[in-house]
């Protein structure tokens, strides 16, 4: 296995750093994408860096990898692609969880995309499965060279390293999103119930009817029902 030298070590661990920092930061998904790209491009020196995440397709039973994110101006890269799982060289990282490396992706005929590479310069390329656990695939992290290049093993356990740190600021990222949308969902629950009690209570309606009654005034108002039972709420404590 080859050493790195003192300057690309020193790189390796800022950039290792800023994405554990994103790990526990309150940055949104796309801030923390652009990030990982960023510092993916700067530590291994490569021309384009890519990352492609995994979502649900239009068909509930079939998901594809999206492009997310790129730290490339091109707008002929800078695109909305997506791949169906095992399509192309990213679809194939995705699904076998494999890293691979193509040496030329003009000829591989794996990689899609060959009209791009043509103008973009684009020669080598190596794409590395981004994981939970080690099992779940995320997503996949690529990295483009405009000249022939073999990506030893130094280079591979860096894109790695962070491919497995980016995973974890984007599981953590997503988390975050999902609690913030439970504790929302949570709070207007609790508005509406107060709401209800006050409503039964003037009304002498049954608690059924005291919620239907709260949602015509939000239809009849074009007011979400939060808003409606705030305002309630706020009648009964003047």
């Amino acid at each position: 296995m080859e050493k790195a030298a003192p300057k690309e070590y020193d790189a390796y661990i800022k950039g290792l750093m800023d994405i554990s920092r994103a790990i526990t930061s309150e940055l949104f998904l796309e801030d923390i994408l652009k990030l990982i790209v960023l510092v993916t491009a700067k530590v291994t020196g490569v021309d384009i860096c890519s990352l492609w995440l995994v979502e649900e397709g239009k068909n509930p039973n079939k998901k594809v990898i999206r492009l997310a994110a790129t730290q490339a101006m091109d707008p002929d890269y800078v695109i909305d692609r997506t791949l169906c799982m095992g399509e192309g060289v990213v679809g194939h990282v995705a699904q076998s969880n494999t890293a691979l490396i193509v040496k030329n992706v003009l000829e591989d005929p794996r990689f899609k995309e060959k009209d791009m590479a043509r103008k973009l310069e684009l020669v080598s390329m190596a794409s590395v499965p981004m994981t939970i656990g080690g099992e779940e695939v995320i997503g996949v992290l690529n990295c483009f060279t405009c000249n022939t290049h073999d990506f030893p093993e130094t280079e591979i356990n860096l894109i790695r390293t962070v491919a497995n740190q980016a995973s974890l600021a984007i599981h953590n990222a997503r988390l975050m999103v999902r609690t913030k949308v439970i504790e929302q969902e949570l709070a207007t629950r609790k508005v509406i119930e107060r709401a209800k009690e006050i409503v039964m209570a003037r009304k002498g309606l049954t608690g059924d009817k005291a919620f239907r009654w709260i949602q015509k005034k939000s239809m009849d108002n074009r007011k979400t029902m939060k808003e409606i039972a705030e305002a309630i709420i706020l009648s009964e404590d003047m």
